[in-house]
C-alpha cells in the first residue's frame, strides 16, 4: 500500500475527459504559428506565447494513473485542505482547495451508487473567497456503507465549467475518476457524524491516495 500523503502511480498519465474545447484550439493555434514561423518574423513572435500556452494546457489537463489506497474515506481532490468544519447535522466538511498547479481531475470517496448529481448555478468568486460558498457548484451523493456521502465540486474565478463523468444511478469504486473541474477551485467532503478527520488545515492531498477520516 502507498503512503497515504504521497502521491502514487502506476507510470501512466493520460489527458483528462472534458479537455478538449480548451485544449484541441490551443494546440492548434501552436502548431499553426510554428508551421508560418520558419517564413515569418511576425508569426514567430505569436509562436512563443501559444506554444508555452499549449504546454501549460497539457501539463493543466494531465491525468495520471494512481494506486488506489484502501480506507474508508480518501480525498476526491488533489489540493491543500483550507478547512475543517463542523457542520449543524453533525458532520464535518473538509474543503480543498485546488490551484491550477494541481490536477483537476476528481474522484469517488467511497465506493457506492450515486444517487444524485446536481448542478446548482451561482457566482465564480475565487474558490479561496469565503464568497465562494455562493459559486456554481455540482453536488454529489452516494449511497455507501457509510450511508450517504455528500461531495461538492465548486467552480472558482476561471473554472467555469465543471464536468461530471457518470450520472445518477452508477455504481463507482473508490477512486474512480467522476468529473473534472477546469482550472482553480475547490471540493469539499462532508464526512458523516462519528467519522474524525485524519487531515489537517494547510496539509496536501493527492485524489485516491490520501485518506480523509480517522480509524
Amino acid at each position: 500500500m502507498p503512503d497515504s500523503q504521497t502521491p502514487a502511480s502506476r507510470g501512466g498519465v493520460r489527458l483528462a475527459r472534458g479537455a478538449s474545447p480548451w485544449l484541441l484550439p490551443t494546440v492548434a493555434t501552436a502548431a499553426l504559428s510554428l508551421a508560418r514561423a520558419r517564413k515569418s518574423g511576425r508569426w514567430a513572435a505569436v509562436a512563443v506565447p501559444t506554444t508555452a500556452l499549449a504546454a501549460g494546457m497539457l501539463w493543466f489537463f494531465r491525468d495520471p494513473e494512481r494506486e488506489i489506497t484502501q480506507g474508508r474515506v480518501i480525498s476526491p481532490a488533489d489540493g491543500v485542505v483550507q478547512s475543517i468544519m463542523p457542520w449543524k447535522d453533525g458532520r464535518t466538511r473538509v474543503a480543498i482547495f485546488m490551484s491550477p498547479l494541481n490536477v483537476h481531475v476528481n474522484r469517488a470517496p467511497l465506493s457506492g451508487t450515486v444517487t444524485s448529481v446536481e448542478h446548482i448555478p451561482g457566482g465564480f468568486v475565487p474558490a479561496f473567497n469565503k464568497e465562494s460558498e455562493n459559486n456554481e457548484r455540482v453536488v454529489w451523493h452516494f449511497d455507501t456503507e457509510l450511508g450517504d456521502i455528500e461531495m461538492v465540486q465548486i467552480a472558482g474565478a476561471v473554472a467555469r465549467r465543471i464536468v461530471p463523468y457518470v450520472p445518477q444511478g452508477t455504481k463507482v469504486e473508490q477512486g474512480e475518476r467522476i468529473g473534472l473541474i477546469r482550472f482553480g477551485s475547490r471540493v469539499d467532503i462532508y464526512l458523516p457524524e462519528g467519522v474524525e478527520a485524519a487531515v489537517e488545515v494547510g496539509q496536501a492531498t493527492t485524489a485516491g491516495v490520501t485518506r480523509i477520516d480517522r480509524d
